[in-house]
């Protein structure tokens, strides 16, 4: 999402587009709103559940968005993971895996609400297993503190946040799964992320400010996207949404 040229950890990390600040007004924040809207809706009917394939419940999660806001199109391919797919960063193509009754699994979409981009990934854990269950608490600690990282410096590097990412992430006990911890995100189509252009990541070849314009005048705004693996047990989550809209 865009906005034109402007100007401790937070607890309510599921609530992060409520007390930003939109330049354009409440439009601007819509396409997040609804992405939180169609993630809680897919956690209370159970969309992601042992038993079911990966792919069918993508497609699940397609038609809710359909059904609750005819949203057809989606800016990037959407991802469901389960299990060691979950190890693996965006660009792969696993084949398809019926999640276990014993299992974690993330979904990933980024579904376009009028022709605004949202990106927004969860993760969901089914059974007792302990280190399952404190990934994925530590998903939204990690995120919240990347976000505070950002918010403590007005003119902190995508190097910079990432660097502090992955000292949250090992603080933790776990590691980083992609060579990035997020992207630009905005009206679609958005200008194109060009994977050899750093400047378009979160990465640690990145040493731009984060808060700046594009060529066309427009603030960047930015996805922060935390994607923790544990390589030995063969499992990782995944915990993305807007990181700002200041």
């Amino acid at each position: 999402m865009r906005a034109r040229r402007s100007a401790a950890l937070p607890r309510a990390v599921d609530a992060v587009a409520e007390d930003l600040p939109f330049a354009d007004g409440e439009f601007d924040g819509e396409a997040q709103r609804k992405a939180e809207a169609l993630f809680a809706e897919i956690e209370a009917r159970g969309l992601v559940a042992p038993g079911a394939a990966e792919r069918e419940v993508s497609d699940r999660i397609r038609d809710l968005a359909n059904e609750m806001f005819g949203t057809t199109k989606h800016w990037h391919k959407r991802i469901v993971r389960s299990g060691p797919n979950t190890l693996l960063p965006y660009k792969e193509n696993p084949p398809d895996r019926v999640i276990g009754e014993d299992d974690i699994a993330f979904a990933d979409f980024g579904p376009i609400f009028e022709e605004y981009e949202a990106d927004f990934g969860r993760t969901f854990v089914f059974g007792a297993d302990p280190a399952k269950h404190r990934l994925r608490e530590d998903l939204a600690t990690v995120f919240a503190a990347g976000r505070a990282a950002f918010r403590a410096d007005p003119h902190i590097t995508g190097k910079q946040l990432y660097a502090q990412v992955e000292r949250y992430a090992a603080e933790a006990g776990w590691t980083l799964g992609g060579w990035h911890a997020g992207h630009l995100v905005g009206e679609f189509p958005h200008e194109t992320i060009d994977g050899a252009r750093a400047q378009s990541y979160i990465t640690p070849d990145n040493d731009t400010p984060l808060r700046r314009t594009d060529r066309a005048g427009w603030s960047c705004h930015w996805i922060l996207e935390i994607h923790l693996v544990d390589e030995a047990n063969g499992f990782g989550g995944f915990h993305e949404q807007l990181l700002d809209l200041a």
